[in-house]
């Protein structure tokens, strides 16, 4: 994959996102527990700002940021509306740092160890891999929004 695509899709998912987060009907259906899972939307949503934040912002972009990540699984660090404006600064950032990327930087090494088996992690792998955790958990949040909303509508 070459940058544009790796572009195109950081952005749709993002975006696909931030609509889960939109969609809760209530600020505690976000933080609500459901049988069988083991975190929360909320949780898996600041997981996944902090996983992006780290290793494409920070890493890759140059952007500031210090990841509490044991925070994003333990506690409520954002509100619904602060999550919103989370994911748009992280959409805005994950985008900016991609566009920077040519093929001869997405072929050098990561700057970090991200994955165990890899013996040599080029930028291109890494960002596949980020991706396909990004997709991973946007699954985990859609499945307990719809239950949430489902299961549980909003009150009048």
């Amino acid at each position: 994959m070459n940058s544009q695509v790796f572009v195109t899709l950081f952005s749709r998912d993002i975006q696909k996102l931030r609509k889960e987060v939109e969609q809760y009907h209530s600020e505690d259906a976000l933080w609500e527990p459901i049988p069988g899972t083991i975190n929360p939307g909320g949780n898996l949503c600041q997981h996944l700002i902090g996983n992006l934040r780290t290793y494409v912002g920070r890493t890759l972009g140059g952007y500031a940021y210090v990841r509490d990540r044991e925070a994003e699984f333990r506690q409520r660090t954002f509100t619904q509306i602060q999550m919103l404006r989370e994911i748009d600064q992280l959409h805005e950032i994950v985008i900016r740092t991609l566009e920077m990327l040519d093929e001869t930087k997405m072929e050098e090494a990561y700057p970090r160890e991200v994955l165990d088996m890899f013996p040599e992690q080029p930028v291109r792998l890494v960002l596949t891999h980020l991706l396909a955790h990004l997709s991973w958990h946007l699954g985990h949040l859609n499945y307990h929004r719809r239950w949430i909303t489902q299961v549980r509508p909003a009150q009048p």
